[in-house]
């Protein structure tokens, strides 16, 4: 008999489940507070930078591996030592790497503004620097702990690569002149051209993106200012119907200004929690003010790698506005699946499901909304995260009697928490820049970043204490996610697990949406289901909020085994803290993975592309 269970590490607590075959880091350790009375920020930064400098020039790797730490210290880069993503740890291992010599050529602190300029922070002196590698220009933020009194060393090193020597974006200064003055018999006007560069009639694109969510629009856009001809393909009809076509009261939970996208960020006007339909809008005007090569009912029919010409060969089958097709075949050099973070929809094989009886039986990505004025109707959902929380509280709300089925534990934490506690330092109305603290939070190695995040979940249940109490009182069962840091970890480690609530926990609270807590499903009835201790529950509805596999099931899908099986293992973290696959060479020459909320979305879309201009400009 087939029972549904959630699936799990062996041996693991919900709170300790991880994304399998990835590490579940360890918690890093904060470097004491500064011993000296008073400090010289300036000074100090200075005298750090004068000595890398030199250590650079005398080409002495043993000098910069002195201005780190001996016990506690990280160097974390992106693209600036290597063309991956790297977090080096402790002292020897920071040497090791070094000595096939340094790409970072040369650094400046940066003091454009306060936040960027030598403090105190709450983790040692900090500073922005600015640094050059012998293929670009980067940015970066360094961390100094007092070892000894007025004896300062690295704790954290973050560099990160920004732009190419001569493939500056296409921004300010470099931006395109529009037109061509002067005579010219061939000469189209923007309309037509841009109907030329859309259809590409006679070439390939270099690049082709599957997916036209936050994850494939970011990164082409990213493509689009560095000259990178880019194809984005996505099945649905509109640009933005990933998000338009769920369920209806789907609101995101995150603050906008966690959520800006490159080059075009929300407008003042913005609500802080964005509405599912008003981003699908946003994306559509996205396409087209940055003007995006998106092809919509598009399918990806075939594909196939030639290692010999380092090209892919990809049929596509695309539905026109006026009703006709068309199928093209492309060799573009780079394939970048960017259909979300997420692999295909974990819907189990119950007993019984075939002869359920009821009026719907689905996952959760199926469920587009409650009937209206449906009271007296009995709704069950399982699963008690994000969905399950959303559509049970959108079938309260439109008169059902509904039952939550919580088979493991739940991280819980309020959207008003989230906004005022967690990101209100940096993601705010009143917060840094958007880059600036982007640096700041990427610039953590994740160990540390796990640390702080233990801290960050302390005050955030200290402000739910409340909604905690009330959930705990009717037998709701709930976590601080793996090793205490909270729904963020839960999120990088697992992609599920947690809840960002923005109201379904009162009416749990208050008995308005039941729960059925510790039972897993044995069976589906006609007209209900039956579970492990053998009870039984009626449903004329039932929703399924068991989440979705891991990214590379949908590799297998769409590109087949003969990619899926060079591929790596995709999200949760290497031995480093760095994310498996995303971002990087995925394992598979020409084949990239994109994905990640808005958040991911907007920082590593610019690492990728500048991973393929750089291939593009036969970098590496």
């Amino acid at each position: 008999m087939a029972t549904l269970t959630a699936p799990r590490t062996a041996g693991a607590p919900s709170s300790q489940r991880i994304e399998q075959g990835s590490v579940n880091i360890p918690v890093g350790k904060f470097p004491s507070p500064p011993k000296s009375q008073s400090v010289d920020a300036d000074k100090i930064a200075d005298d750090f930078a004068k000595a890398f400098n030199n250590a650079i020039r005398a080409n002495d790797h043993k000098a910069i591996v002195r201005l780190f730490d001996e016990k506690n210290s990280y160097w974390r880069d992106h693209l600036c030592l290597s063309w991956d993503l790297r977090t080096l740890k402790g002292t020897e291992s920071i040497s090791k790497f070094l000595q096939n010599g340094c790409r970072v050529k040369s650094i400046e602190i940066d003091r454009s503004t306060p936040f960027r300029s030598p403090h105190i922070g709450p983790l040692g002196l900090q500073f922005f620097i600015m640094c050059t590698t012998d293929v670009g220009e980067g940015s970066g933020i360094v961390r100094l702990c007092e070892e000894d009194i007025g004896v300062w060393k690295v704790f954290t090193m973050y560099t990160v690569l920004q732009s190419l020597n001569g493939a500056q974006e296409a921004l300010g200064q470099n931006r395109a002149t529009g037109v061509n003055h002067g005579e010219d018999k061939k000469r189209k006007n923007w309309r037509d051209q841009r109907a030329e560069d859309v259809d590409f009639q006679g070439k390939d694109p270099a690049v082709l993106i599957v997916g036209a969510g936050q994850g494939g629009l970011t990164v082409a856009a990213r493509l689009k200012m560095l000259n990178v001809d880019t194809l984005v393909v996505d099945r649905e009809e509109r640009v933005g119907d990933n998000w338009r076509n769920r369920y209806h009261q789907l609101v995101l939970h995150d603050p906008v200004w966690f959520d800006h996208m490159p080059y075009l960020p929300f407008p003042a006007n913005w609500p802080v929690f964005t509405p599912k339909d008003k981003l699908a809008d946003f994306f559509e005007t996205y396409v087209q003010l940055l003007e995006l090569n998106v092809w919509t009912s598009t399918e990806l029919v075939s594909s196939s790698w030639d290692d010999a010409t380092k090209q892919w060969t990809v049929v596509l089958e695309r539905r026109k506005a006026d009703g006709t097709g068309e199928t093209r075949t492309f060799h573009p050099r780079h394939v970048i699946q960017a259909t979300g973070q997420a692999g295909k929809k974990y819907l189990p094989s119950i007993d019984g499901m075939a002869d359920f009886k009821g009026e719907r039986l689905c996952h959760s990505s199926e469920f587009t909304g409650a009937k209206p004025n449906a009271e007296g109707k009995k709704a069950v959902v399982i699963g008690s995260c994000n969905s399950g929380h959303d559509i049970a509280q959108d079938y309260y709300e439109n008169g059902y009697n509904v039952t939550m089925i919580q088979r493991s534990t739940t991280s819980i934490c309020s959207a008003k928490t989230v906004k005022d506690v967690a990101l209100k330092a940096l993601y705010s109305e009143d917060a840094p820049a958007t880059e600036d603290s982007d640096i700041f939070v990427f610039g953590l190695p994740s160990e540390i970043f796990k640390a702080q995040q233990r801290m960050v979940t302390q005050l955030a249940e200290q402000n739910d204490a409340e909604t905690i109490a009330g959930l705990e009182k009717v037998g709701f069962k709930m976590d601080s996610g793996p090793d205490g840091a909270g729904l963020l970890f839960k999120y990088f480690q697992r992609g599920g697990g947690y809840y960002i609530d923005v109201g379904a926990s009162q009416l749990v609270i208050d008995g308005k949406i039941k729960i059925k807590q510790g039972q897993e499903v044995t069976k589906i009835l006609p007209h209900g289901l039956q579970f492990t201790d053998g009870s039984k529950l009626d449903a004329d509805e039932i929703v399924v909020a068991t989440g979705y596999g891991n990214m590379r099931s949908q590799t297998r899908e769409i590109f087949g085994d003969a990619v899926a099986d060079r591929v790596g293992p995709v999200w949760g973290f290497n031995q480093e803290g760095e994310f498996r696959a995303l971002w990087r060479p995925s394992g598979h020459p020409g084949f990239w993975l994109m994905g990640g909320n808005l958040c991911l979305s907007r920082y590593f879309s610019r690492v990728l592309a500048l991973q393929i201009k750089a291939r593009e400009l036969g970098l590496y």
